[in-house]
């Protein structure tokens, strides 16, 4: 189906249709469509009577907490060179507290909006991979994973070098197979990161090859959050708009990968104390964990929930550990008491000067504690800019005065699914918050449901894992930094400033690149006749 000429068409790749293409209300439609919920993340957002907050300064008074959290993260992160997740929860406080001062009468509606927002189950969802996660890999590190990636590392002839590369590939293969980048991220971090800085990998280029691998799989996983969210909001069957948007991903992932080989052999790797000393001693036993992990890939590939394939790869991990003696009990979980007792006889009771409880699946879980509280503080901050109309002001804006054609409408998409990624750092509460946007820009130059759903996923899904602020990033600074994470256990050299990684995300800025460069060409552009989703087809 061809477009009529017109006098721009020296600017078109073949088959692109031209820029003034008629609306879909003029060329026809495949079906009726389903709506798209405007102005919230869950469906609790949908309801029509849903109250608004007025603002003094109007809609986009209401971008002033989040924005303050941006501008306080920059100086924090960027400036001072602090990547301390504490100092980001201060900021996100103080944001939320100066946007009170600017509501007009009542802040009731303004409060109710803070507990909407944290209550909202995209917050919830990141919440839970990042528990779970690392649970399951802490148990892993226990059990001798890193001796043993170390170990193999030897025997195979992976260098410093080639580490970040094969870090990335990795990374990007799990993520795919289980469906969460975040998840993949702290397995990643936990285990591969510490194995690839003692081998002599550089900290922060090994780190940022981690981020691209979660980027690839959060991408392009069927399973994942972000590209069921892309397909659902769009119009497209999920099957259909994984296929359309490898090609995408491969364009990506290959200069991303030669990357890695060539900066792996340009920056050089941190000195550890004890590094050769830990090399040398690294045994294989903990390779078993391997195991471990597939039973997570397979789990989640078979079409089991994320918490369900992560909790049997932990049931797993734990009777390899016990069997084989990778372990004990109380590595994995201990009670530890100041008084002795008759229970201090079970292998998970010991007495110590300090109560409290310990062990893998401790502090597998509490070191996040500080980022779920950031994540709520932020999900909350982009509802209070939600319910106050800053979104709807700056769709508007781009709908009305910048998407004027398609080529227009296409770097729009993009750029303004960025500049939501830039301030909403849960890429899939992003997402969802830009979604309709993207669904009526689209569809008012009748661009196909699988072209949305790609510009809005890899977007999202990139820069999620780019600025020092985003949850991705965060998510793995906070293994880090976290209680008896690899700064304890390692020593600074094992610690990555946020900011530092910001340049080799190289995935991540590559898939920016290569959607900014199919907007301007028409690479891969569709429109909704070229070719029908099939879930809307059996509407």
């Amino acid at each position: 189906m061809t477009g009529p000429p017109d006098d721009d068409s020296a600017d078109r790749v073949d088959g692109e249709r031209p820029d003034d293409a008629p609306p879909e209300s003029d060329r026809g439609s495949p079906g009726d469509r389903r709506p798209v919920a405007d102005g919230g993340f869950g469906d609790e957002s949908m309801e029509p009577n849903e109250p608004r907050i007025s603002f003094y300064g109007g809609k986009w008074a209401s971008t002033v907490p989040i924005a303050f959290f941006i501008l306080w993260a920059i100086v924090q992160s960027g400036v001072l060179g602090i990547g301390d997740t504490n100092g980001l929860v201060i900021g996100a406080l103080v944001g939320t507290i100066l946007g009170m001062f600017l509501v007009r009468g009542d802040w009731k509606t303004y409060a109710d909006t803070i507990f909407e927002g944290m209550t909202q189950r995209v917050a919830a969802t990141a919440i839970v991979a990042w528990l779970w996660a690392g649970m399951f890999a802490e148990t892993l590190q226990v059990g001798g994973f890193v001796e043993g990636l170390i170990f193999a590392a030897d025997a195979l002839s992976v260098g410093a070098s080639t580490f970040p590369a094969a870090a990335f590939v990795l990374c990007g293969l799990l993520a795919t197979g289980i469906g969460t980048g975040y998840g993949a991220t702290v397995a990643f971090v936990t285990l591969f990161f510490p194995a690839g800085v003692l081998i002599g990998a550089n900290p922060v280029l090994l780190f940022a090859a981690i981020l691209s691998g979660a980027v690839f799989g959060d991408n392009l996983a069927p399973v994942s959050d972000t590209t069921i969210v892309s397909a659902v909001t769009q119009d497209a069957d999920i099957g259909g708009v994984v296929a359309s948007r490898f090609k995408y991903a491969i364009l990506a992932a290959v200069p991303a990968f030669v990357a890695y080989l060539i900066m792996g052999s340009v920056l050089s790797g941190a000195s550890l104390e004890g590094a050769a000393a830990l090399r040398e001693t690294a045994t294989a036993p903990g390779l078993v964990h391997l195991i471990s992990m597939g039973v997570v890939i397979a789990t989640a590939v078979a079409g089991r929930h994320i918490v369900e394939a992560i909790s049997w790869g932990l049931i797993v991990a734990v009777a390899f550990n016990l069997a084989f003696g990778l372990s004990s009990v109380a590595d994995i979980l201990v009670f530890t008491t100041t008084d002795p007792t008759p229970a201090t006889a079970l292998p998970f009771v010991q007495v110590g000067e300090t109560a409290g409880v310990g062990g893998s699946l401790y502090s597998g879980a509490i070191g996040f504690f500080p980022l779920i509280v950031l994540t709520l503080l932020i999900v909350a901050m982009a509802q209070i800019m939600i319910r106050g109309g800053g979104f709807a002001a700056i769709q508007e804006f781009l709908l009305d005065s910048v998407a004027t054609n398609v080529r227009r409408a296409e770097l729009t998409m993009v750029l303004g699914t960025a500049t939501i990624n830039g301030m909403i750092t849960i890429n899939t509460a992003a997402e969802i918050a830009i979604a309709p946007y993207i669904a009526r820009i689209g569809e008012k130059f009748n661009i196909n449901g699988y072209r949305r759903a790609n510009i809005l996923d890899a977007n999202t899904s990139a820069l999620g894992y780019i600025f020092p602020w985003a949850g991705g990033v965060l998510v793995g600074y906070q293994v880090m930094v976290g209680p008896g994470g690899l700064g304890e256990q390692y020593g600074p050299e094992m610690v990555v400033n946020p900011v530092e990684v910001v340049p080799y995300v190289f995935h991540g800025w590559f898939l920016v690149i290569v959607f900014l460069l199919a907007a301007i060409t028409g690479f891969g552009r569709e429109y909704i006749p070229d070719r029908i989703s099939e879930e809307v087809s059996r509407a």
